[in-house]
Order: C-alpha cells, then structure tokens, then sequence
C-alpha cells in the first residue's frame, strides 16, 4: 500500500509540471493545470504540494517574463529572449517532471516564488 502511495504521489508531482501543456489547447491552461493540482492534492500530499507550488510559481514567472520580451520585442530587441524563454520553459518542464517522477524535489531556477 504505501508502495502505490509512493508512486500515485510520484505521478501526481510529474503531472503538476507537465499539466502546463494544457496551456497549448486551453488559455491559461499553463497555470491553471498545476494550480487545480496543488489546490486538490495539498492536503493529502506534501511532495504534490511542493510540485505544484514549484510549478505554478515557474509558469506565473514566464509568463512575467514573456510579457516584458514581448513588450521588447515591440521595440525590436526582444525577440530572442522570446525564444531563450518558450525553449527553456519546455527543457526546464520536462526536466522537472522526470525528476517529480524519480521522487526527487526539484526546483526551477529563475523563478519567483508569490505561492509559498
């Protein structure tokens, strides 16, 4: 029993990283994803709860981030980091949701933490 616990908190922590996909099919799916996950699963599990946080905090972090390069880009500068920014959401993402999955804490860097 606590073996399956162990891996049902494991898939949770993973699908509080990778849930930001939602985001290519629903608006705001990014932060709405790992926000339900935290919300639902905070009382039960401290290690979805920490996932969940981690993630919500990264993406309203991009998103931060995204809206000052677009803002740039306006002025033509801001293009490249545009994409630095979409390509290193999705490396760090995938990232994070193997290591949720090992059982291991993971922690974006660059990130604001406004949910702790």
């Amino acid at each position: 029993m606590t073996e399956q616990l162990r891996k049902e908190e494991k898939t949770w922590g993973m699908l509080a990283h990778l849930g930001i996909f939602s985001g290519h099919f629903i608006p705001f799916g990014n932060i709405i994803a790992p926000l339900v996950i935290w919300m639902v699963k905070k009382d039960e599990s401290d290690y979805v709860a920490y996932h969940g946080k981690e993630s919500l905090n990264f993406q309203i972090s991009i998103a931060i981030y995204m809206i000052v390069s677009v803002i740039l880009a306006l002025l033509l500068v801001g293009f490249i980091l545009v994409a630095v920014l979409w390509v290193s959401n999705l490396v760090l993402v995938v990232i994070a949701g193997i290591k949720a999955n090992e059982g291991e804490l993971y922690r974006y860097p660059f990130t604001i933490r406004f949910v702790k």
